[in-house]
């Protein structure tokens, strides 16, 4: 009786993380797609030279992220069906899809504290590049790229120590932004990576959280159902004919 009791709140609770889970995985899927594809990440993927890394972090995040958020969904569907059908194998399932997802979220969570400025910094160096070359030659094909970048950020220019800016940043700036000359961009680019990969943090540890609850769900259920098996086994009589 006690064993049915403790299987039926482990059920709820895994039916209630299961959601949660699914929810997550859409959100990391949401997250992912939009660093991708959105304006001001693709504008500087776009223009970064193949020697920065950039390129490289931007497409690793987004397929990482498509994976994680499959996994993470897949592991939600299977722990839901598990669920219903009381099924061994389908709770295994589950539990190696938390676990996969567990062993990829950690070492990102590592990497994303390790690696904290390599990010901001192949950006910026980015924009360094862009106005350097704008500042030294007036490139038409780089000027409509620093343009694009002021118009992106909503900024305009930054501090140079070669001096010689004003010539420009005027020609590039947004107009709503050319009283603002001067004001640095570089700073602004900081500021807009440092609230995206503080709500990446979030997610990362909501998702670490929930696939480790998620593993002790469907362990507890693995072995309830393994149990709860045996036991009604034990309890069938046949009568036999003298």
């Amino acid at each position: 009786m006690g064993l049915r009791c403790g299987m039926r709140t482990t059920k709820c609770q895994l039916l209630v993380t299961s959601l949660c889970v699914m929810l997550l995985g859409l959100s990391v899927a949401t997250l992912s797609t939009v660093t991708h594809y959105g304006l001001h990440f693709t504008l500087l993927s776009n223009i970064s030279l193949e020697s920065n890394s950039y390129r490289v972090i931007h497409h690793t995040a987004f397929y990482f992220g498509i994976c994680l958020s499959m996994t993470l969904i897949l592991a939600a569907l299977l722990s839901s069906a598990a669920t219903v059908r009381e099924s061994q194998l389908l709770t295994a399932m589950g539990f190696f899809c938390f676990a996969l997802a567990f062993c990829g979220l950690i070492p990102a969570a590592c990497w994303r504290y390790t690696h904290s400025t390599e990010v901001e910094d192949s950006m910026m160096d980015v924009y360094d590049l862009v106005y350097e070359e704008v500042r030294r030659n007036a490139s038409s094909f780089r000027r409509h790229e620093l343009t694009a970048i002021h118009e992106a950020f909503l900024c305009c220019g930054k501090h140079s120590p070669f001096g010689d800016t004003a010539n420009v940043e005027t020609k590039t700036c947004p107009s709503s932004q050319v009283r603002d000359v001067g004001q640095d961009c570089l700073q602004e680019i900081r500021d807009f990576l440092k609230k995206h990969m503080d709500l990446v943090s979030t997610l990362l540890g909501i998702a670490i959280g929930f696939t480790v609850y998620g593993m002790i769900l469907t362990s507890f259920l693995w072995f309830s159902i393994h149990f709860s098996s045996n036991l009604d086994r034990k309890g069938k009589y046949i009568l036999r004919e003298r």
